[in-house]
């Protein structure tokens, strides 16, 4: 049996893909990787092999991969400095003989600088190059925006300010559930025929912040409405709010991403992988807000 190890064992979609994988393979067929051990606590007593590296850290990493058949490379969250850190990892697991890096990146259209998310994607398009060139094996999951995350882009007083305010004008997203891409994972880490394959991870549905806004209304019986300002209005206004800058940049980055429809694509790939259609927005939403 593979040997499968997860990075950033001890973050959401981390730990969901774990919790899959325990329905599909023992426990000891799975290593982890943690920057500490005591995020990884819970998964020792369940005889989950803990390694502990850090991906700023390339000896650790060395020690951690020895072994390993199959490395799903959860993409770092710090946008500074996470194009060496992805080298770091790359080279690494092919200096061990890793045979298969299954890598989470992101879903794009515009690949150049110009696009309003290239902070975010640029790192992305880097790390695939070094995976094909490196002679393992890969596999990309291409992400769309996380479902999860739009409580965050509507504010916490959405349902008291009955305003979603995004500078994203009738853009519209397939926001695609974190959980939905992890069960996505577990799947394709544990069958076969995904060797240097791309796939789109995406929702069967595209909604722009008026269609949510309608859901919301639905789902709480408060008239929720969008508003999409220019984004320099948007900008003053949530710097006048207190918001950090580097909140702002993001919020207005994929939203403007939203705007020029980047993020729209749609298919029917979780239904073909996993037997299932992703979960909707009512869904979701109805879990959050209700």
């Amino acid at each position: 049996m593979n040997k499968i190890l997860i990075t950033g064992a001890s973050g959401q979609l981390g730990k969901s893909v774990i919790k899959h994988l325990l329905n599909k393979v023992e426990a000891k067929n799975l290593a982890v990787l943690v920057r500490n051990e005591e995020k990884a606590s819970d998964l020792k007593p369940l005889g989950i092999d803990v390694r502990i590296g850090d991906y700023t850290n390339y000896e650790s990493l060395l020690t951690a991969f020895k072994g390993i058949d199959k490395l799903y490379f959860i993409s770092g969250s710090d946008f500074e400095g996470r194009s060496k850190q992805h080298e770091n990892v790359v080279n690494a697991a092919k200096e061990v003989g890793v045979k298969h890096v299954v890598y989470t990146s992101f879903m794009r259209k515009d690949e150049s600088s110009a696009s309003p998310i290239s902070f975010v994607v640029a790192d992305h398009i880097e790390t695939e190059i070094w995976l094909q060139e490196s002679g393992m094996n890969y596999t990309f999951l291409r992400h769309n925006l996380y479902m999860d995350m739009l409580p965050l882009f509507m504010g916490e007083n959405v349902l008291k300010t009955g305003v979603i305010y995004q500078p994203a004008g009738n853009g519209k997203v397939a926001f695609t559930l974190r959980e939905d891409m992890a069960e996505v994972a577990s799947h394709i880490l544990t069958s076969k025929g995904h060797e240097n394959k791309t796939y789109d991870i995406t929702s069967d549905k595209a909604y722009s912040y008026n269609d949510i806004a309608s859901i919301l209304t639905d789902i709480t019986g408060k008239t929720i409405a969008y508003s999409s300002p220019s984004v320099e209005e948007f900008n003053k206004t949530m710097t006048e709010a207190g918001v950090p800058e580097m909140y702002i940049s993001l919020f207005a980055g994929f939203a403007q991403a939203m705007e020029q429809g980047e993020l729209d694509h749609c298919n029917s790939v979780m239904e073909q992988l996993i037997g299932r259609k992703a979960t909707s927005m009512a869904d979701y939403l109805r879990e959050v807000y209700s």
